[in-house]
C-alpha cells in the first residue's frame, strides 16, 4: 500500500481515538501528525517496524492504546541510522549527542515539564546516556507523542499515552528483588501522578498498566506464533533493519550475511520467554500467559537450532570462498548475479543427493529439516525461503555433529583458527560436494558466457 493509505488510516484511528478521550478530534493538526507517522515509519531501512506493525498493535486496543501504538516506534534510532529529520525538530532541544551517544541534557529555552514527566515514567535523569537497547527509542517516541499531542489530550490522557510506550521497551527480565518492569512503571506512574499534578487516582494509574501491557505484549505477539514458521518470518524482516547491507540483495557479501545470521542467533540464543511477555494484576490470565511463555520456549528453541544450522552452513562456503577473496558477493557463489534474479544456473541444483539421509529424531528436529527443505512459509526480501546447503549438511552429517562443528565455525569467525581449518574438520565428502557444486556453477556460467 502507498504511504498515502496509511497517512488515511493514521488520520481516521487518531480522529476516533482522541474523539473518544474528549480531545479535541477535529484539529487540521492530527492528520499533520499522520503525516509524521506515516513518513517516520516509511524509511528505506523499515521492513518489520513498518505502518502496519504500528496498526497491528493498537488492534482492539482501548484509545489510549491506540494512538500509543502508533506513537510507539516512532524514533528507531539503530533502524534509521539516526533519528529522522522531521523529528530532530521536535527533540534537539532536549537531548545532545557525545562520543557515548544521545545524552538527555535540554538547553535553558527547552519547555521542561513535558521532559520531566517522561523521565519520571521512564525512571531516567538528565545527563544520562540513552542506549538503544534500554529505551532510546521508547523515551523519544514518548517525549514526541507527550509534545506534539498537547494541542489535542490533556495532560493526563498524554502521561497514559506516554507510559503506554514506556511498556514496549522490550526484553527486560524481573530484578533480583523480583520486582518487574510493569510493576515498576506502576510506581513511578504513581511519582508522576504526585509530582505533575495529573489528578488519576490509583485504579486509573493500574489501568493505564494494564493497557501497557496489552500494547506491550502486542508488540511481540508474533513469538508466540502458533507455528515456529511464522515467527521465523516476522525474525527475517527483522534481519535488514539493523544489517543495511542486505537490502541490496544480489551484491550483499558472504561475509556480510554471515556476521547478520551470527547476530541473530547470538541475541535468540540468550532470550528467555518470562522477558519477552508481560503480565500484571492477572492480564492476562495465568493460563493464557503460560501459553503465550509456552509458545515463545518452542519457538526461540526452534529458531536457535534453526539459525545455528544456517550459520554453520555458510560458515562452510565462506571458507570456501576466501580462495576468491574476502568481499565475495552470496549471490556469486549460489548463482544468482546482480540483476539475473531467475538466473537458471543455481548452486543446489548440483549438491549431491545422499544416499542414506540423517532422519529427524525429535519432533523440534522434524520442524527444522523441513523449514531447511522446504522453506520458510513467507517470501523475504533479502534471502531465499529455503536452506539448500544447510539442508544437504544436515542430510550428510547429522544435527548433533553439526552443531559440534559449529564450536569449530565460531573459533573461525573469531579469527582463531582459518577457513581452511574449518574445512577440514568438516567431513571430507560434504566439503567436495559443497566445493564440486561450487565449480559447476562457475564452469557452468563460464560456457554460457562463451556461448554468448
Amino acid at each position: 500500500m502507498d504511504s498515502q493509505h496509511y497517512i488515511s488510516k493514521c488520520h481516521a484511528e487518531l480522529q476516533l481515538a482522541v474523539a473518544s478521550l474528549g480531545g479535541d478530534a477535529a484539529s487540521p493538526r492530527l492528520f499533520d501528525m499522520a503525516e509524521l507517522i506515516i513518513q517516520s515509519m516509511t524509511g528505506p531501512w523499515r521492513s518489520f517496524h513498518t505502518p502496519e506493525h504500528i496498526f497491528d498493535v493498537g488492534s482492539g486496543g482501548t484509545p489510549v492504546e491506540v494512538i500509543a501504538a502508533l506513537f510507539h516506534d516512532l524514533v528507531y534510532a539503530q533502524v534509521d541510522s539516526g533519528i529522522h529529520v522531521n523529528l530532530a525538530r521536535y527533540l534537539a532541544s532536549y537531548v545532545r549527542e557525545n562520543a557515548k551517544g544521545l545524552v538527555i541534557d535540554p538547553t535553558d529555552d527547552a519547555p521542561a515539564e513535558d521532559l520531566e514527566l517522561v523521565m519520571t515514567l521512564f525512571g531516567f535523569e538528565r545527563g544520562q546516556v540513552l542506549s538503544p537497547f534500554a529505551g532510546l527509542n521508547e523515551f523519544l517516541s514518548a517525549l514526541l507523542a507527550v509534545r506534539i499531542l498537547e494541542c489535542v489530550l490533556p495532560k493526563p490522557v498524554r502521561a497514559q499515552i506516554a507510559a503506554c510506550i514506556e511498556a514496549t521497551v522490550p526484553f527486560r527480565s524481573a530484578q533480583a528483588d523480583g520486582k518487574t518492569c510493569s510493576q515498576l512503571l506502576f510506581e513511578r506512574l504513581m511519582l508522576a501522578n504526585q509530582n505533575h499534578a495529573l489528578g488519576l487516582d490509583d485504579a486509573s494509574c493500574k489501568d493505564t498498566v494494564l493497557m501497557g501491557v496489552r500494547v506491550a505484549n502486542r508488540d511481540i505477539g508474533n513469538f508466540a506464533s502458533e507455528h515456529p514458521s511464522e515467527f521465523l518470518n516476522n525474525t527475517w524482516n527483522l534481519i535488514p533493519e539493523t544489517n543495511h547491507d542486505l537490502v541490496s540483495t544480489n551484491t550483499y557479501t558472504v561475509k556480510g550475511y554471515r556476521i547478520s545470521l551470527q547476530k541473530m542467533e547470538g541475541f535468540l540464543g540468550f532470550l528467555q520467554p518470562p522477558a519477552v511477555f508481560r503480565q500484571f494484576a492477572q492480564e492476562p490470565s495465568d493460563q493464557e500467559h503460560q501459553r503465550r511463555l509456552d509458545l515463545t520456549l518452542r519457538n526461540l528453541e526452534v529458531a536457535r537450532l534453526y539459525l545455528r544450522l544456517k550459520l554453520l552452513s555458510i560458515a562452510l562456503i565462506e571458507s570456501l570462498s576466501l580462495s576468491l577473496g574476502e568481499e565475495v558477493s552470496l549471490s556469486s557463489i549460489m548463482g544468482k548475479l546482480p540483476g539475473k534474479v531467475d538466473f537458471p544456473i543455481q548452486f543446489e541444483n548440483y549438491l549431491p543427493v545422499i544416499a542414506n539421509p540423517y532422519q529427524a529424531q525429535n519432533d523440534q528436529e522434524v520442524i527444522v529439516m523441513d523449514l531447511l527443505e522446504t522453506g520458510r512459509s513467507a517470501e523475504s526480501v533479502h534471502d531465499a525461503r529455503h536452506s539448500p546447503v544447510a539442508s544437504y549438511m544436515v542430510k550428510a552429517m547429522g544435527i548433533q555433529a553439526s552443531l559440534q562443528l559449529l564450536e569449530q565455525a565460531r573459533g573461525f569467525f573469531a579469527g582463531k583458527i582459518t577457513g581452511d581449518d574449518l574445512l577440514n574438520h568438516a567431513p571430507a565428502e560434504v566439503v567436495q560436494g559443497l566445493r564440486g557444486a561450487m565449480v559447476e556453477v562457475f564452469e557452468r556460467r563460464a560456457d554460457l558466457y562463451r556461448a554468448n
